[in-house]
């Protein structure tokens, strides 16, 4: 299922009277403000955030799993599914891939499958939190923290497997998630499992090739939970300081205590030059991986605040942020779901570029806490939809994505091409 420009030209044609109206609205409106439309345009048409290939498929819970039909069954079909995405919005330029859930068998054709999509290869995933057919020792009690050196050095060879995987696409980045943890007191000794964890990435390190980043993620709790070995940014951030200056903290939104001040933590982390990436997604109680912004848009707008403020002040150097989705869809056709979590990471971005940070400043400065809240919510408040999907437009995408996804009944074709029980790689 591929989605032509004819298609989308003649959805844009219907739909684009009613969107230049309200942008000419609030294009008067931000021009008072000192906002340029033009340069706002600009940026959000360049915004590009990664879709992961693992949720492309139906999701589920330990309590089970509910088929939606059509799901890709394939490396191949998955890069479908994000063709199909990145027609309509042209923000899904991006893959990030699983291994071995989706080891390539022929590179070369999936690379070009990818170029014909338009779409590039992002992080490479390691996956050390379960183990795989025929696999000699087991992550039963830990993988890179493992008090036995036997299944530390098979997740190591694992890790350093997926970095030449990922040479031979294209990628530039290897993201590593630790399941390992304790589920009782005195399971394990925490500072040996810490200690093997470091010399264990340490050694992944210097296996990156020179132009690559090792990401490092974080996560409170789950599997294990009595102890988790990397449960917070600040262990993440001293495990890649430990590794050498490519290796940075990933921030996956789902992987924090309820009411965690995310914002503050990313702020942090790029006055210290240290934040790799996103993971983006929302939830109401851990890691619910719902759409992002369902649950929590201002707080999705508060976070990208301080990335907008980070990325203008970047003293520190932070290099430049990977952008990926990483969701879980149990209800819901998982391409609408992803199509409306990148509008809300576009929404809150272009919320975000409308702060005043000058007067924001000022307000902060003379202890006006009234009016940060008052610069903060009048940017938050401002309907940044027409604005996102004219940038969308501009780029080649759809007006309304989801609209033209329903209209031309994509999902029922794919049920068509694929049938209604495949289930998808890695689910």
């Amino acid at each position: 299922m591929r989605i032509s420009k004819e298609h989308i030209a003649a959805h844009n044609e219907e739909h684009q009277a009613d969107n230049e109206a309200h942008l000419a609205f609030l294009d008067a409106q931000l021009s008072k403000q000192g906002v340029t439309l033009s340069l706002l345009l600009d940026q959000l048409k360049d915004f590009q955030v990664a879709i992961p290939s693992w949720a492309l498929g139906a999701g589920g819970t330990r309590f089970g799993r509910f088929s939606i039909g059509g799901e890709p069954g394939s490396l191949e079909d998955k890069l479908d599914d994000v063709g199909v995405i990145h027609a309509l919005t042209q923000t899904a330029g991006a893959i990030s891939l699983h291994i071995p859930w989706d080891i390539p068998k022929d590179t070369a054709a999936i690379k070009q499958r990818a170029e014909e999509h338009g779409i590039v290869f992002d992080a490479m995933n390691s996956n050390t939190f379960q183990d795989q057919q025929g696999q000699p020792f087991s992550y039963k009690h830990g993988s890179l923290s493992n008090s036995e050196k036997a299944s530390r050095q098979l997740a190591i060879d694992h890790n350093i497997e997926v970095i030449q995987y990922g040479q031979e696409l294209g990628s530039n980045a290897l993201t590593v998630w630790l399941a390992d943890g304790a589920s009782f007191p005195g399971q394990n000794n925490f500072r040996k499992a810490l200690q093997n964890t470091q010399e264990s990435l340490h050694e992944i390190y210097s296996h990156l090739p020179q132009d690559w980043k090792l990401l490092v993620e974080y996560k409170p709790y789950e599997p294990n939970f009595y102890s988790t070995v990397i449960q917070d940014w600040g262990t993440s951030l001293m495990l890649a300081e430990g590794c050498g200056e490519r290796a940075h903290t990933l921030v996956d939104l789902g992987h924090h205590l309820p009411n965690t001040n995310i914002e503050q933590i990313v702020a942090t982390l790029m006055a210290k030059g240290r934040l790799g990436g996103f993971h983006f997604n929302d939830s109401k109680y851990g890691d619910d991986d719902l759409t992002c912004g369902s649950i929590k848009p201002y707080q999705l707008f508060l976070i990208f605040n301080e990335l907008v403020y980070g990325m203008q002040n970047n003293d520190a150097g932070n290099p430049p942020l990977a952008w990926m989705i990483d969701a879980s869809h149990n209800v819901k056709d998982p391409i609408e779901d992803l199509m409306q979590s990148l509008e809300a990471i576009s929404i809150a971005y272009a919320q975000a570029l409308l702060v005043d940070q000058q007067a924001l400043e000022e307000a902060q400065r003379n202890h006006d806490v009234t009016m940060c809240q008052e610069i903060l919510q009048r940017a938050y408040r401002t309907d940044v939809r027409p604005i996102v999907a004219a940038a969308r437009a501009m780029a080649g995408g759809a007006l309304d994505p989801l609209g033209l996804y329903r209209k031309l009944d994509v999902r029922g074709q794919l049920i068509g091409e694929r049938g209604k029980t495949v289930v998808a790689t890695g689910l």
